[in-house]
């Protein structure tokens, strides 16, 4: 098919992290150059690009789901797969779901990605003509990439497998790829990776995540920066003194997965859960307001309910913003797959229960505590007949207007409704 401009669609599909977000971005901005029109979900389309996950047994589940999916969809279509499930389940056994063409996971695999739609292409640019613009037109929020693979070997981690050995990108590449998304439009850009805290250790000389995020600020315009992924061993005095650059949200995501030092310990994670504490402790300290999230695994092997409630009686110490729990899914070829102490399924899913109600409980708390406050929202659709957008702090705002798109504004934030809140504009405001 062929879209109104005349050039053949591609449907970019993304499951799982904002990783993988950044990924879809840069092999969107590749289709666009090659003569696509791009766009992010369902629909006929000439060729499909599925950006898999497979950190969970769920996840695997989904990417399956979704190519088997799109094959009946458009039989005649080219369908090509990339993302962590092909890592993990054989390129075989992803060609035989129906894919076209499996790639990897680095710029390499995805450039080659592009090539292979390119040349199946039912109408491609013409020579000498203006390639579209490399980035969504209307964007308001960019993944940006830093850096890739992970060298930490956790216990229940696939991702090293999937994702490969630890690769910084210099700080100016990715201070450029900034500065072109928000030259496009993009008012905030979010930096991600595999292991972002381990960005700039493979460098010669070595650097530390201060030094990319000070590079970005330094060399571009962005108006709002997220830095995605974090662990506390990360949060260093040089780290949090950027944050009175007001270009920096107050958001941490802190990745938790415990509160018991013996299930730390079984996890291999580089630090205690004291430790944890007192990251969470030095963040609130520098950074007013600031939402830290997380996230939980409920029943890893050898987990008692001991170990199950000092996850919970940390996580209403820290009074996370939100909570991003899963129940442990065992997967292949990890050292966590083969320990004793497997718990069955019930046990998970009571666990689960008790960790989702917690999330919902502090959720709530964070949202309640931030009523009656002024906090700039930045407005990216519309939404239930008004506009939906996320303030500083990540807290989801609905608010009644006449064309927010890609504005920021401050916003009186009310009373909690659905995941997030009600917001007025001050004008409007009691």
């Amino acid at each position: 098919m062929a879209s109104r401009t005349g050039r053949p669609v591609a449907a970019v599909l993304t499951l799982g992290c904002k990783l993988n977000l950044a990924d879809s971005g840069e092999i969107a901005a590749g289709l666009r150059r090659a003569g696509f029109d791009v766009v992010d979900q369902v629909c006929e389309a000439d060729a499909y690009v599925i950006n898999t996950c497979s950190v969970t047994h769920v996840a695997d589940a989904k990417s399956r789901k979704l190519i088997r999916s799109m094959r009946r969809l458009a039989p005649q279509a080219r369908v090509a797969v990339t993302g962590c499930y092909p890592q993990s389940a054989g390129f075989d056994a992803v060609r035989e779901l129906g894919a076209d063409f499996v790639a990897g996971t680095r710029d390499a695999d995805k450039a080659e990605l592009v090539r292979f739609l390119a040349d199946g292409a039912a109408a491609p640019a013409a020579p000498g003509e203006s390639p579209p613009a490399p980035l969504a037109p209307g964007l308001t929020r960019a993944f940006v990439k830093a850096q890739e693979g992970c060298n930490d070997v956790c216990a229940f981690c696939i991702v090293p497998r999937t994702r490969g050995r630890e690769e910084s990108r210099p700080v100016e590449a990715v201070a450029a790829e900034v500065q072109r998304a928000v030259e496009a439009g993009a008012r905030e850009v979010v930096i991600t990776g595999t292991q972002l805290g381990a960005w700039g250790r493979d460098l010669d000389p070595p650097l530390r995540p201060h030094h990319l995020i000070s590079g970005i600020l330094e060399r571009t315009e962005v108006l709002r920066l997220r830095f995605s992924s974090l662990q506390p061993q990360d949060i260093t005095p040089e780290l949090l003194a950027l944050w009175q650059d007001p270009r920096l949200m107050p958001h941490f995501h802190l990745a938790l997965q415990s509160g018991s030092e013996t299930i730390l310990a079984a996890m291999r994670r580089r630090y205690t859960a004291a430790e944890f504490l007192r990251a969470a402790e030095r963040i609130r300290a520098v950074v007013p307001g600031v939402a830290i999230t997380t996230d939980v695994i409920a029943g890893f092997p050898g987990e008692t309910e001991a170990d199950f409630a000092a996850t919970l009686d940390l996580c209403r110490e820290v009074g996370f913003a939100r909570i991003h729990a899963f129940p442990y899914s065992p997967r292949s070829r990890t050292a966590a797959a083969r320990m004793p102490g497997q718990l069955p399924p019930e046990v998970k899913k009571e666990r689960m229960a008790r960790l989702l109600a917690l999330a919902e409980e502090l959720s709530l708390a964070f949202r309640r505590a931030h009523r009656g406050t002024v906090r700039p929202v930045l407005w990216e659709e519309e939404k239930e007949g008004g506009w939906f957008g996320h303030t500083d702090n990540y807290i989801p705002v609905y608010a009644a207007g006449a064309n927010l798109r890609n504005r920021v504004t401050p916003v009186h934030l009310g009373e909690v409704y659905h995941d997030g809140v009600r917001g007025t504009l001050p004008a409007e405001a009691p």
